[in-house]
């Protein structure tokens, strides 16, 4: 007890708990950077040097600017999936698989149904991403509801499930003839690829995540639905006898957020990929998790969180071919900043 007041009284003098909470999230992810910059001395990296290497590899070009770009759709729509299914106290780990079949239903579309106009592929490839990723979704909640069973093993074991469905796919059904053996599906044609940006690799997939964030924003800030999801997830005895149908809400929620990770899904394909192969994700789902959880699950804050998430990943890149650095030690860093931002969350909840 002594230590934990020791610790409050050293983080209420460093920090004023009545700073806004963008202010105090800023000061965790600084502590982060400021515990990395330590360890890159004990190895023998200049910090002030990497950083510098980082931030104007991501940040510092237009390159850069784009690659962030690229990484922040998947996240910022994954980060939506476990967003919304935590307002009505659902933890949704799934976003991974989710995405993974979003990707292939997309691709099912491409395949079976050819339809020659941008116009019209497109959005027909976003719907079936969307409901690929709803349908994912609804097997763990189904479970929860028939019969009991925790949706955090379900939608985490999903995840490796759907891997390797699509692997089943990619190196049977769907591989390409002309792959040279390779276990992708045949490319995808012009009609069915989302136009790039300005010459670099974002593309326009980018308005997904827009829309995304604005709808759930306003969905659960300024409706009924809102409020009896903050409702169901607050307290869901009370919920039902206020006649607020839970089941409903639980397989609602869970349902959306299922479909904006298969949105994510049909972005990789439409977007980056042109087609589907194994591996397309390489963690998108699970790093847009730890978004929403930084985020606090605020659409909103979810952006942010996938700004900065996106920058260390990409930067993560840069350092491994101009500073000799691992990739894989911005994990570190990210794991710092989860550690900070959600340690000092907990201090100030038990300080107040």
């Amino acid at each position: 007890m002594e230590y934990r007041s020791t610790l409050q009284q050293a983080y209420g003098f460093a920090f004023n708990l009545t700073a806004p909470p963008v202010v105090r999230s800023l000061f965790a992810v600084a502590m982060a950077f400021v515990v990395f910059g330590l360890l890159l001395l004990a190895i023998g990296r200049d910090p002030v040097e990497a950083y510098t290497k980082m931030f104007q590899g991501t940040l510092g070009s237009k390159l850069g600017l784009s690659e962030v770009g690229v990484k922040m759709i998947p996240f910022v729509l994954t980060g939506l999936a476990a967003a919304i299914p935590a307002r009505v106290g659902l933890i949704n780990v799934g976003g991974e698989g989710q995405l993974y079949i979003g990707a292939w239903a997309a691709t099912g579309v491409v395949l079976y149904l050819g339809v020659g106009q941008i116009w019209l592929m497109l959005p027909l490839m976003a719907a079936a991403g969307f409901l690929g990723g709803a349908a994912w979704g609804a097997i763990a909640v189904f479970l929860r509801n028939w019969r009991g069973v925790n949706e955090v093993i379900t939608t985490l074991l999903s995840n490796y499930v759907a891997i390797l469905l699509i692997n089943v796919f990619v190196f049977g059904l769907w591989k390409n003839p002309d792959g040279f053996g390779y276990p992708y599906t045949a490319d995808f044609g012009t009609e069915a690829i989302l136009p790039a940006l300005a010459g670099t690799r974002l593309h326009l997939g980018l308005v997904l995540p827009v829309i995304a964030v604005v709808a759930s924003y306003l969905v659960l800030t300024r409706t009924t639905w809102g409020y009896n999801m903050r409702a169901v997830g607050g307290n869901p005895e009370a919920a039902r006898r206020r006649g607020i149908p839970v089941g409903t809400y639980l397989v609602i929620a869970m349902m959306v957020g299922g479909g904006i990770a298969g949105l994510a899904g049909m972005s990789e394909v439409a977007g980056i990929q042109h087609h589907l192969r194994p591996g397309i994700s390489n963690n998108l789902g699970f790093l847009g998790f730890l978004a929403s959880w930084l985020a606090g699950h605020n659409p909103t804050g979810i952006v942010a969180a996938s700004f900065l998430l996106a920058v260390i990943i990409v930067g993560g890149d840069v350092l491994q071919f101009s500073g000799n650095l691992p990739s894989a030690a911005m994990f570190i860093l990210i794991g710092l900043v989860l550690f900070f931002v959600l340690g000092f969350r907990r201090l100030e909840r038990a300080t107040a």
